[in-house]
């Protein structure tokens, strides 16, 4: 699995919205400078962001960006798949069709690589932001 960069940068802007006093707006100028993220980029990641429902966005004059849920509810895997969808190893995995040996489930790989997908997805599951603004990590 690879991170992209721009699930990269959603973790960064979480983490940023996460520091900032609940219930803070801020607007998307402000993040890009501050986390040194291109605007237009920026613009497509936040609504990404909004869509699986993380951050919130107002609209006006004070508008602006805030998370929709305490930084403890937010992971690090809720992140990831909401820019990138769901996390895998290797395609297969996502759908046995995908398998260039033709055996599905049946695969000795595939059996080894979806224990280690499990453990991968429960790690990141297991890191949210509030940990992370604290430091823990």
């Amino acid at each position: 699995m690879k991170i992209t960069q721009e699930a990269d940068y959603g973790l960064r802007v979480v983490l940023y919205l996460s520091k900032l006093e609940q219930g803070a707006k801020v607007d998307a100028s402000t993040i890009s400078e501050h986390e040194g993220l291109p605007l237009r980029f920026l613009l497509k990641l936040l609504r990404k962001l909004i869509a699986s429902g993380i951050i919130k966005s107002f609209r006006g004059v004070n508008g602006g960006y805030s998370l929709n849920k305490l930084p403890e509810e937010i992971t690090l895997k809720d992140v990831i798949e909401s820019i990138n969808g769901p996390i895998y190893v290797n395609r297969c995995m996502i759908d046995p069709a995908y398998c260039n040996a033709h055996k599905g489930n049946r695969c000795e790989i595939h059996r080894a690589l979806g224990g280690i997908q499990e453990s991968l997805v429960s790690k990141l599951q297991g890191v949210n932001f509030k940990d992370l603004k604290e430091g823990k990590y």
